[in-house]
């Protein structure tokens, strides 16, 4: 008897062990399914974190230069000038120094002389483009002309002999005859003879302008 009731009791116990395994087990199936399916409730359904939000748009002066805005636009360094009422020879003998009280035009005409006065004296030369080896007289007063916005096309020096209005001009002087021309700018000689160089120079030596015909720019 003692035997049979102790098969019971071992039989019993088991039994509860089972049970309380079997629950056990399905608590922690429940608590792995309600951690998976996250906190919206769904099951097995995994949500994504929404996209991070797109950089900002570069701003002027950053980013890799394609997009960038363009910078300020630099400030063009100023015209020499001199305050005495005529041109004045520069330091380097070659070029000359507009005054600053002269009009623009005659201020450009001089800076445009400047930029041949290192050319050679050439026959023709001047007359079929403005960009030469060399300049002939009427060609380098053509040239400066043109550089003043007083001349659209160069001219010998018979047809300076009728060119703008007679005698001189107030900056603007053109001496002219059928074999030679030359221009008084601001009170500064630009002729392509005389002492020194041949070629379109600016000359300091006062030149007799005794046959020579005095023409002036309209204004100048």
């Amino acid at each position: 008897m003692r035997a049979l009731a102790l098969g019971r009791r071992t039989y019993a116990l088991a039994s509860a062990l089972l049970v309380a395994a079997a629950l056990l087990c399905a608590t922690s199936t429940a608590a792995i399914a309600r951690s998976s399916g996250g906190s919206s409730g769904g099951s097995g359904v995994v949500t994504e974190p929404p996209p991070p939000p797109p950089p900002p748009p570069p701003t002027e002066g950053e980013g890799d230069g394609g997009t960038n805005l363009p910078g300020p636009t630099p400030t063009p360094t100023p015209t020499p000038t001199t305050p005495l009422p005529t041109a004045q020879l520069s330091a380097d003998g070659r070029t000359a120094i507009p005054p600053a009280s002269a009009p623009i035009e005659v201020q450009n005409a001089i800076l445009a002389a400047n930029q041949i006065t290192r050319k050679p004296y050439r026959y023709g030369g001047g007359h079929r483009r403005w960009k030469d080896r060399g300049y002939d007289c009427s060609g380098s007063v053509s040239y400066a002309l043109h550089g003043g916005g007083l001349l659209t096309s160069p001219l010998p020096s018979t047809s300076f002999m009728r060119w703008g209005l007679p005698g001189r001009g107030t900056w603007i002087t053109i001496y002219t005859n059928p074999g030679h021309a030359y221009m008084i700018i601001a009170g500064l000689r630009f002729d392509t003879s005389g002492p020194g160089e041949r070629g379109p120079r600016w000359r300091k030596a006062v030149r007799s302008s005794r046959s020579y015909v005095a023409r002036h720019p309209v204004d100048f």
